[in-house]
Order: structure tokens, then C-alpha cells, then sequence
């Protein structure tokens, strides 16, 4: 039995970037499991922002290994990434995770995708889980069309994807650096 169902959007604007995540877990398509998870959080001294969204397992593996690639690379996020990708190749464990995350700190915004994609979104906006491209879709049209800061686009985004996306609920949590 899988877990899973969540909404991740992280927005970059003005130097500042927030990611917001929505608190719901889904078990199989049809049974709200938790209403209340954390799956944005702060790691490398608070200076790395994530936000995971798959298989719960997957998810927790796939960010401690980015964890410990931090701390080997001194918070290098794009080496840190680039190394994960590289272990992909390597590790037959490792490449089959169905999880994603993205990873940001004040520099950098990066989709990591559990078979070892390293991606660099093209707007400053990126967005990831079942509920991702509703939230992606909102934080566009936010973000070329209002004043509002990242992090306000960001939870309005998540609001948004919650009206429409079963798997998305407006129990938010948002970290900005």
C-alpha cells in the first residue's frame, strides 16, 4: 500500500524565495490519511529550504541522502545535487525511488526527481505532487499578474490547488530564505 497525495510550490522573487506544502497524505486514491504533515523543512543550518512529495519512504530517503551531501559539499546545493543524480547511476536502490523534492537556498532553486533528474526551473517557480501543476498554474498567472511576495504567492497558490486537487489540503506550511 502506497502513501502519498501532496502539493509542494516554491516561488523565487525580489531575492527571496518561499516553499509551501500542503499537510495531506493519501492512502491508495481514496482515504485521507493525515491531514497535518510537514514536508517543507529547513536542514543545512536553516539555510536549505525542502519539499518532498511521493511514495513517504522514498521521500524520506531521497532527502536524507541530499542531507548528507550538504554536509559533505559544505551547503553546495547544485554540487550536492549533481552528486544525488550521480548516485542514481550507481546505487540500484537508489534508482527506483518515486519521490521528488525540491531544494532551495538564497542562490538556488532546484526540481530533484527520485531517477536522478537534476532540474533548474525556467520562471523561478516550480511546483511538484499530485496537486503541483494546479499550484503551478496559480503561482504563474500570481506571480506575472500581482505584487504579492513569494511567500504570499506561495501559500495562495497551495490555497488554489486545494480547491481543485482531491489530494491537496489547505494545511500549510511555508519556509522562505
Amino acid at each position: 500500500m502506497e502513501f502519498k497525495g501532496t502539493t509542494i510550490i516554491a516561488v523565487r522573487k525580489n531575492g527571496k524565495t518561499a516553499m509551501a506544502g500542503d499537510g495531506q497524505i493519501t492512502m491508495g486514491q481514496s482515504v485521507v490519511l493525515k491531514g497535518n504533515a510537514v514536508k517543507v523543512r529547513r536542514i543545512y543550518n536553516d539555510n536549505v529550504i525542502i519539499g518532498f512529495a511521493g511514495s513517504v519512504a522514498d521521500a524520506f530517503s531521497l532527502s536524507a541522502r541530499f542531507e548528507e551531501l550538504l554536509q559533505k559539499f559544505s551547503g553546495n546545493l547544485m554540487r550536492s545535487a549533481v552528486e544525488l543524480a550521480i548516485g542514481f547511476r550507481e546505487d540500484k536502490y537508489l534508482r527506483k525511488l518515486e519521490a521528488m523534492m525540491i531544494v532551495a537556498d538564497s542562490k538556488q532553486l532546484l526540481i530533484l526527481s527520485g531517477t536522478g533528474e537534476v532540474i533548474e526551473p525556467e520562471f523561478g517557480i516550480c511546483a511538484i505532487g499530485s496537486g503541483g501543476n494546479y499550484a503551478y498554474s496559480a503561482g504563474i498567472a500570481l506571480l506575472h499578474n500581482t505584487d504579492l511576495t513569494a511567500k504570499e504567492i506561495a501559500i495562495k497558490s497551495i490555497e488554489i490547488a486545494g480547491t481543485i486537487c482531491v489530494f491537496t489540503n489547505n494545511n500549510i506550511t511555508c519556509e522562505e530564505v
